[in-house]
């Protein structure tokens, strides 16, 4: 993963799994993950961003912990300078922020994940650029916190202010954050997602992903989902979730890219929440590849409700995930390689040259349609290439192993 180099010439290349030896790689992979970088263009990049990590920007070896992660398989991080900083404490993290990624320009050596800022207010956005200087070369975008389609505007044209100032520069990248009352409330609903998808539509060039901002969508009504729970069990924030794919992510062309809600829980389970529940991980997958204790170590981080979350989360149209512990990088990010019977099925049907009809899969396990499942092979066929297509026996235990004995 090459250093950013210059002042806006080049840029950074990353791969995923790309810690692990190159015989892991042949083992685990039909065909390993491709580089990409911001030159990739949104479409595969959004794609690419996998588990996000969030960082607050006032962390006091900033520029070493974003190193450190990449180094670890990370791929994308946010220096978040809104909810994760105390009001009396805005500047400090702002100047910290600054000089985190001027060190980082500065170090020839560094190896750099996609950076974001998460700012809480539009006038941030410009002030920070020219702080920054040739340093904002270490910068891909911003996030964009309670987007709503009045005050986005004033995020936007700040974004635009901000480019102003980076003559021969690319364009800086936003991710709006859906989490205010104006689309979770029913009575505002539709009419606020449909002047957010004009707003959107208007700068595509630079919208990368749309982010949902959970933890904020449940406090308007004083909720916090269990350790035993998933986002889609909370009705009020899961019919939203439904509406914002509906008219942000759909699959023809005129959507985005809708990336999955923060999972909170990490950790040992001493001192947290009481679970209630039986796991919903089968224990056979884990004995059929050999990992029997693996298992036992994902249920006491509650990392099986991360599982099952980010498995709802595709199955609902979703695309990676913001995390905020390192230990949710891996999980989600070997939940992202496709299967190598999921990629033979959308290679088929991708290279039927049929008009439509009906295929029968490698397995002869299910019916692969070749209009219906054309959007979906090519959301497939994207992700393979940032995640990899796993070799044919390979499991998602087997992945998920491989990255924690790294």
């Amino acid at each position: 993963m090459p250093h950013r180099c210059g002042f806006f010439e080049g840029s950074t290349t990353v791969r995923h799994f790309g810690y692990l030896s190159a015989s892991d790689t042949g083992a685990l992979f039909e065909a390993p993950p491709e580089p990409f970088g911001r030159g990739s263009g949104t479409g595969l990049l959004s794609v690419a961003l996998g588990a996000t990590l969030y960082m607050p920007a006032s962390r006091p070896a900033l520029a070493a912990d974003v190193t450190k992660q990449a180094a670890a398989g990370v791929t994308s991080v946010v220096a978040c300078l809104e909810d994760s900083i105390a009001d009396d404490r805005l500047a400090e993290a702002e100047d910290n922020l600054v000089a985190a990624l001027t060190e980082l320009h500065g170090d020839a050596a560094a190896e750099l994940p996609l950076l974001f800022v998460r700012v809480r207010a539009p006038e941030q956005i410009p002030a920070l650029v020219a702080r920054l200087g040739r340093a904002a070369a270490v910068l891909d975008g911003f996030v964009l916190p309670k987007f709503t389609a009045e005050r986005g505007a004033d995020f936007l044209r700040a974004v635009d202010a901000a480019d102003a100032a980076r003559t021969g520069a690319p364009p800086l990248l936003v991710m709006p954050v859906i989490e205010s009352g104006a689309v979770l409330y029913a009575e505002s609903r539709v009419a606020e997602l449909t002047r957010l998808r004009d707003l959107l539509h208007r700068e595509r060039r630079r919208v990368l992903a749309v982010r949902l901002g959970a933890t904020d969508l449940c406090a308007l009504y004083g909720l916090r989902r269990s350790p035993d729970l998933s986002i889609y069990d909370v009705k009020v924030v899961s019919d939203l979730i439904a509406d914002v794919v509906n008219v942000l992510g759909r699959a023809d062309g005129s959507g985005f890219t809708v990336t999955g809600p923060v999972w909170e829980y990490y950790g040992g389970h001493d001192g947290g929440p009481e679970r209630i529940f039986k796991p919903q991980l089968r224990q056979s997958p884990f004995l059929e590849h050999d990992e029997p204790d693996l298992r036992g170590q994902l249920v006491s981080r509650a990392i099986d409700g991360l599982i099952r979350e980010v498995t709802l989360d595709r199955a609902n149209g979703l695309t990676g995930k913001t995390v905020i512990h390192p230990s949710h990088v891996g999980v989600v990010h070997a939940l992202s390689v496709v299967p190598y019977e999921e990629h033979r099925d959308a290679a088929d049907v991708l290279g039927s040259g049929a008009s439509g009809g009906v295929l029968a899969s490698v397995h002869r396990n299910k019916m692969n349609e070749v209009r219906p499942h054309a959007a979906w092979a090519r959301q497939t066929m994207l992700r393979a290439q940032v995640f990899g297509v796993a070799a044919d026996g390979v499991s998602f235990v087997d992945l998920l192993a491989a990255s924690l004995r790294r």
